[in-house]
């Protein structure tokens, strides 16, 4: 496997984080591997655990114990700078979108050069060759025609399609989407699931997307990880899996998702 497809991925063993010594886990002993151009669906009920092993991923949970290598960096070994430097290298995707609702389309995707441009200047300018690529960005997820508008104006499906351009400014080696299409109609969940497929297969970035709709997961990955209370229940490529085999990743007694 070359260096850049080696960076490209996460290996999880035997993860397992708990927020106190007091408390259970939260994640218990999950393995998993995301690798390049690959969309991972992950699935669980609420409490399953799902929010947390992305925060993990990110560093806002904490390592209790295993084995954690993201863009081929030490999760569990990590210092205040090179936490920093993780976080400028996953694209993250959100139910909120949280773009800034009175600043154009394409200043809310430019800001996702901000780590490795610096500050932008009092005016807000940024660099010619970036905004360049912002809008060619918004062209690949379909709403250059809005680049002037302001982000408040967009439906939801379209500041979803903002979002993901914005994350893509990073230069991603990972993209994680937290129940990113939760907010939308059906319609419009497929066609941000789809754009997020195709951005993997074409850029070479591995995907994981949190659902909590089952069809969906279905139609719009390449693998299926099912958690239930901290642990994987389920796991295997999706064209092998359907609802009954998925069947015990659903617990109607779960808690509130962590």
């Amino acid at each position: 496997m070359s260096t850049l497809v080696e960076t490209r991925r996460v290996s999880l063993r035997d993860l397992r984080v708990r927020y106190s010594p007091t408390e259970p886990y939260v994640l218990d002993g999950v393995d998993l591997d995301l690798l390049a151009g690959e969309t991972v669906a992950l699935l669980g009920a609420s409490g399953s655990g799902k929010s947390t092993l992305m925060k993990a991923l990110t560093g806002f949970a904490p390592i209790t114990s295993g084995e954690a290598q993201m863009a081929g960096y030490d999760l569990t070994r990590l210092r205040p700078k090179q936490l920093r430097e993780v976080r400028s290298q996953i694209g993250q995707i959100f139910q909120q979108y949280n773009l800034i609702g009175r600043l154009s389309v394409l200043t809310n995707v430019l800001t996702g050069t901000l780590y490795n441009a610096g500050p932008v200047n009092v005016l807000g300018t940024f660099s010619a060759a970036d905004r360049r690529r912002a809008l060619e960005l918004l062209d690949r997820v379909g709403i250059v025609h809005k680049a002037d508008e302001q982000a408040r104006t967009l439906s939801g499906g379209q500041q979803q399609r903002v979002a993901i351009a914005r994350a893509l400014m990073q230069s991603p080696r990972v993209i994680l989407a937290d129940e990113p299409v939760a907010s939308l109609d059906p319609r419009m969940s497929h066609t941000v699931l789809s754009l997020l497929q195709s951005i993997a297969k074409d850029e070479g970035i591995p995907v994981l997307v949190s659902l909590h709709v089952l069809p969906l997961a279905l139609a719009h990955s390449d693998r299926i990880v099912g958690l239930r209370h901290g642990s994987i229940v389920v796991q295997g490529n999706t064209s092998d899996l359907d609802a009954d085999a998925l069947a015990p990743v659903y617990d109607v007694h779960g808690d509130e998702e962590m």
